[in-house]
């Protein structure tokens, strides 16, 4: 009997609790009262508990009509959601957005678009993956990845479509006790050339034979910018690193600018686009990410 429990009976139950009569439920479904109440006749008889009780002139929640009213609910809100999410799945909107993100990329752009899309699309999971160079471009051309956020790796290979996305403000650093840091003006490149540049090496092999924006023969290669950002506190070498990672650093004391004559009067910004394969454009979903990416500012270089 309990099988045969329907959606319309438990809408009826909810309709008829909340109303307050049998009456006011049926104008509520646009059902006549008499609708109503056998339908809720039926429904005590497979449940084989009374859910209200008609001894006063309106029907009143029984203890057991309490109790299942709350369950009554799940259930209901729980196909109602499922309908929901089948509907926008229908539409186009991705079961999952899966978005691989450059390093460089600001987090503070990253917080806002995350926190945005959190409240307009509640029911779509998101899977963030932080990487550099080619890490980030790889798993979206295995499909593991939607949308790639790159900027550190330059050139966008074929089968991928990329959309502008704000540039990321970029300036060269060392320690304060550096000797690079003790130096007057600009610094030439025979200059540097005689100091360790640390730079970010790629996971994959994208970039196998490819540097980018490096200019001494002395090289520590990290994979991890959280690393390199560590070692140019620690005085170990100098390098470029995004404005804001470096700003309270900048501040302290605990990093100084260095200027380069290579990148007089400032450290170019590193360009950042939204990458996606060609036979897979971005959702609904996809879509929203890109466009609130897109609308972020980021703060100019001094």
């Amino acid at each position: 009997m309990l099988d045969g429990v329907s959606l319309d009976q438990l809408r009826t139950f909810i309709a008829a609790a909340e109303e307050g009569s049998f009456s006011a439920a049926g104008r509520k479904l646009r059902r006549a009262q008499s609708v109503v109440s056998q339908t809720m006749a039926n429904l005590e008889a497979q449940l084989r508990v009374p859910l209200f009780d008609r001894s006063a002139r309106y029907p009143v929640l029984t203890d057991e009509g309490k109790a299942l009213l709350g369950e009554a609910k799940t259930v209901v809100n729980g196909m109602d959601a499922f309908k929901a999410r089948a509907r926008t799945l229908s539409e186009g909107l991705e079961p999952e957005l899966s978005v691989a993100v450059d390093v460089m990329y600001p987090m503070a752009s990253l917080t806002d678009a995350v926190g945005a899309f959190r409240q307009a699309f509640p029911t779509t999971p998101l899977r963030m993956y932080v990487e550099a160079l080619g890490a980030v471009v790889q798993p979206v051309l295995d499909g593991a990845c939607r949308i790639g956020v790159i900027g550190s790796m330059p050139v966008v290979p074929d089968g991928l479509d990329a959309e502008k996305l704000p540039e990321v403000p970029m300036i060269t650093v060392v320690a304060p006790a550096h000797p690079l840091a003790q130096t007057q003006g600009i610094l030439r490149s025979k200059e540097l050339e005689q100091h360790v540049q640390l730079v970010l090496t790629d996971r994959t092999t994208l970039t196998a034979g490819s540097n980018f924006g490096v200019f001494s023969p002395l090289i520590w290669r990290l994979a991890d910018l959280g690393a390199k950002h560590a070692f140019l506190k620690a005085g170990f070498g100098w390098g470029h690193m995004p404005l804001a990672m470096v700003e309270p650093d900048l501040e302290a004391g605990r990093l100084v600018r260095i200027h380069l004559e290579i990148h007089h009067p400032t450290t170019p910004g590193i360009a950042m686009y939204a990458v996606y394969r060609k036979d897979a454009p971005p959702g609904p979903a996809g879509r929203w990410f890109i466009d609130r990416l897109q609308q972020f500012t980021s703060n100019a270089a001094a």
